[in-house]
């Protein structure tokens, strides 16, 4: 099997990254530096205090442009500005708790963002491949327990969810009426499950939550501890960004929806989950449940990554031990005061390095 990710086709590839100063972004901008690409990022500022964009020091090693893609003629002027050949878009509003707080707000970044920014982008030149990434909220959860594929009905009972519902129809809209192989580039959207990782400190998520309690010696409180969601590390999907984009580029075959998320032996509970987390801190911990304030949070969620297993060739490589021991040493190492942007890369090294699963 070819390598992962082609260091020789990012190497100098023009990137645009909405989104890169988000948990994933972050990540994400990391790891394009790493490969030698000339990175554009057009975000708001960190949305947390602390953040990983600001500890791993990302501004150095991009051109970070603070900018909103509600502002569709900022956005489209720094697109063409950076003449990309490949763009990402993960600028988003991410949480389930603030579309039932905001979900005017939600819908009008969400949705009128990505409209704003395909807009800018079917009309760049040179632009060859478009990765959107949405989420595994996107579909009709009727919480049956079946493994959701890219082609079953779309939905979304909260706010958040709904909006990237809508999202994946407005790229799939955009890539029919004006993406076409012939006269424009290549268009995919990425549906995610739970990622977690080091870096991460938003509010209302369930690992940020559990690292807090530890580090304090509190409770860890669980407000739906039976909720299976699909956990894995943050660099699982990433990998399959790269990857996807690497082929979006070479062929219309994979302009397309695509699911990316676990073996079903890591779809757990939010409290078999809790409980990983405490066996991996050397002090331990325990916790408790309480009454959620949001009206409704889907309880059960899996993914089918048969596609991208197959047409893509991605295979998850690290199970959740491994994601949750990465987790909690990345977030050990902060809390000692280490270099993170060094560490950061240290982690995607051993990612990289690591064997695939057998099968």
């Amino acid at each position: 099997m070819e390598d992962l990710v082609s260091a020789t086709f990012w190497r100098g590839r023009r990137v645009f990254l909405t989104g890169h100063s988000g948990f994933k972004g972050s990540w994400l901008a990391l790891w394009l530096h790493q490969l030698g690409a000339e990175v554009t990022g057009y975000a708001l500022p960190p949305p947390t205090d602390p953040s990983l964009f600001e500890i791993a020091r990302v501004s150095e090693l991009l051109t970070s442009i603070e900018g909103d893609i509600r502002d569709g003629q900022r956005l489209a002027a720094a697109v063409v500005a950076a003449r990309p050949q490949t763009l990402f878009h993960l600028a988003a509003q991410p949480l389930v708790s603030e579309g039932y707080a905001d979900p005017v707000g939600t819908y009008a970044t969400n949705v009128m963002g990505t409209i704003n920014l395909l807009e800018a982008a079917h009309r760049c030149p040179g632009l060859d491949s478009i990765v959107v990434i949405t989420s595994d909220k996107c579909y009709r959860n009727r919480e049956t327990g079946q493994d959701y594929e890219e082609t079953d009905p779309l939905g979304g009972h909260d706010p958040y969810s709904s909006s990237k519902a809508c999202t994946e129809l407005v790229a799939a809209s955009y890539r029919d009426a004006f993406l076409r192989p012939e006269n424009g580039p290549r268009l995919a959207t990425a549906r995610t499950g739970n990622v977690i990782g080091g870096g991460d400190w938003a509010a209302h998520r369930l690992v940020p939550d559990l690292l807090g309690a530890l580090t304090a010696g509190r409770a860890v409180e669980l407000r739906h501890p039976d909720a299976v969601r699909p956990w894995q590390h943050v660099l699982e999907p990433l990998a399959g960004y790269l990857r996807l984009a690497e082929r979006l580029a070479q062929s219309a075959e994979y302009a397309r929806a695509w699911n990316f998320g676990p073996a079903l032996a890591d779809c757990v509970t939010a409290a078999n989950l809790a409980e990983r987390f405490i066996a991996n801190w050397p002090t331990g911990g325990h916790w408790h449940s309480i009454a959620s304030p949001l009206p409704h949070e889907a309880k059960l969620l899996h993914l089918n990554t048969d596609a991208a297993r197959q047409m893509l060739e991605w295979l998850p490589r690290w199970p959740l031990t491994e994601a949750i021991r990465h987790t909690v040493a990345w977030h050990r190492h902060w809390l000692a005061g280490h270099d993170m942007q060094a560490f950061s890369r240290q982690q995607i090294e051993h990612y990289l390095r690591t064997p695939l699963p057998t099968a």
